[in-house]
């Protein structure tokens, strides 16, 4: 792809709370579909906290669900409030027993879902959020004592292009706002860090600069090349800026 976020566009949301009127064709995500190396990334990143009973919200058709089902998880709940994509997504696991999909926002359902999660992830759909304290407010309701919340956004507010706003980003993050958001929240700051170090400037020239948008071909094309070259650097090398943020959150436990 043009070094962009390969999964920054798995929920495009909008300002609407009902989940009848949310309505996203999901165009973008077919670009999206040739990406194997960066949601395994991300699910590495995440891996010390995945378990038992997990929420994936903004789950769109489940290009990312797929992957976390790969991990020893009991159960998966994916939190999809479009209908159309609802639709994709249930009959894509619809012969999956450890996955349930639910048609609604975590907002509206949170109470019914009391203490019911081990971890709750979000995986670029945070900055669709436009009130994301509410969101983690309700999120934190959902998640059992010592549970955990797992965000991949995109960072770095300078790099907020037409293309983020074309697919309803209210925002990028950075570490800053990322702890307070978490803090002011209720939770404690268990990780965060910058990731895709590699993928800012190209980030910058083609999106923000060149106003450029997806393919196949270059989502392809920076999943096989550029994100192993990323992954291999972040690993040993820690990057003061990423074009995302890795952000996880914990529920105080029970004393």
């Amino acid at each position: 792809m043009n070094p962009t976020n390969l999964t920054e566009l798995q929920v495009p949301l909008t300002v609407d709370s009902s989940a009848e009127a949310f309505e996203y064709d999901g165009t973008d995500l077919e670009a999206m579909e040739v990406a194997e190396n960066y949601p395994k990334w991300i699910v590495e990143e995440f891996a010390p906290y995945l378990k038992g009973d997990v929420a994936d919200v903004g789950a769109g058709c489940g290009n990312f669900s797929r992957y976390l089902l790969q991990a020893e998880l009991s159960s998966i709940h994916a939190f999809e409030p479009s209908s159309k994509m609802h639709s994709l997504l249930e009959n894509r696991f619809r012969e999956e027993d450890r996955l349930e999909t639910v048609n609604a926002y975590v907002t509206d359902v949170a109470d019914r879902y009391s203490e019911r999660f081990d971890a709750v992830v979000y995986n670029n759909v945070m900055e669709h959020v436009e009130n994301d304290a509410a969101e983690l407010e309700a999120v934190y309701r959902m998640l059992k004592p010592g549970g955990c919340v797992l965000i991949y956004v995109p960072a770095l507010q300078w790099l907020y292009s037409d293309f983020d706003r074309s697919l309803g980003h209210f925002r990028r993050y950075d570490k800053s706002s990322g702890s307070e958001l978490l803090l002011s929240t209720g939770f404690t700051v268990e990780r965060i860090k910058y990731a895709d170090v590699l993928g800012v400037l190209p980030w910058f020239v083609m999106m923000k600069l060149m106003g450029r948008r997806l393919t196949k071909g270059s989502v392809g094309l920076y999943d096989r090349i550029g994100v192993p070259v990323t992954r291999m650097l972040e690993r040993v090398v820690p990057v003061p800026v990423g074009k995302n943020l890795v952000l996880v959150g914990r529920k105080a436990k029970l004393n």
